[in-house]
């Protein structure tokens, strides 16, 4: 049966006329899929569907997702990003650490929120993103009353905050997705050294600033702040973002790290 695929000229430039062909007349696409972008599940069968392909130097991935989630389109990565691009698509087996711990914690409760902004550091406008659970988050096993968020990160090779104004160190296997325009995913390094999965997935893919995000295409690099629920809150702006990032330092409740841009 056709599917309701949507193949865009640059996909089909990629894939080849004869691999669009038999896409679109249902012979190699999934009836149903995990979308690529929200994670939830679609059916090609029943619903526009979108084709993006995720291509590294060497390796192409295509896959699937609402087409009222994000238009196809080719998703151009470098190579050693592109296994943590197909565990975001493929939804494949949680690494071991904080992702586990929020399913694991409060799976009813405990969802990351991110907010992006620019950090004034050293004179320098750096892109941020800022990462507050929505509840407090236990260690798997333990009896669930202590928030566990920032050891557990510290564990995963984040550093403290004492001065919002000092760069973050780099993160090794860390890295941030971001996709025409908008960002998909927070990637980290998968158990046992296989390549990158999602430790933070867009519900849908959040649109970014043209100064955040030339900001980061300059740089290269996207520096990640992480607090415990109710530490940051929503600021409607960056000065206030800021001063609220100061006040979770001096605190003691920030961490960070600095990670390579993944895309564009």
């Amino acid at each position: 049966m056709p599917r309701m695929l949507d193949v865009s000229e640059d996909v089909r430039a990629e894939i080849g006329d004869e691999e669009a062909d038999r896409l679109l007349a249902g012979e190699n696409a999934p009836g149903s899929y995990d979308c690529t972008s929200c994670r939830t599940p679609g059916d090609s069968e029943q619903e526009r569907t979108s084709t993006v392909l995720f291509v590294g130097e060497e390796t192409a991935v295509l896959a699937f997702a609402h087409a009222s989630c994000i238009p196809s389109q080719v998703v151009r990565v470098a190579e050693e990003q592109l296994q943590g691009a197909v565990a975001s698509i493929t939804a494949a087996d949680a690494a071991d650490g904080v992702a586990d711990s929020l399913a694991s914690a409060h799976p009813e409760q405990a969802v990351l929120g991110v907010t992006s902004g620019l950090v004034l550091i050293e004179g320098e406008l750096h892109p941020a993103l800022v990462v507050e659970p929505t509840a407090p988050v236990a260690r798997p096993g333990s009896d669930g009353l202590t928030d566990e968020f920032l050891p557990l990160l510290v564990e995963q090779g984040f550093q403290p905050v004492t001065d919002v104004n000092t760069r973050p160190a780099p993160l090794p296997g860390w890295s941030v997705l971001v996709a025409m325009g908008q960002l998909h995913s927070v990637l980290q390094a998968g158990a046992g050294g296989t390549g990158q999965v999602a430790w933070w997935q867009a519900h849908q893919p959040l649109q970014v600033t043209e100064g955040w995000r030339a900001a980061a295409n300059k740089s290269h690099t996207v520096l990640v702040f992480a607090a415990p629920v109710g530490s940051i809150g929503q600021q409607p702006r960056e000065d206030l973002l800021r001063d609220a990032l100061e006040k979770a330092a001096a605190n003691g409740c920030l961490v960070a790290a600095a990670m390579p841009l993944a895309g564009t």
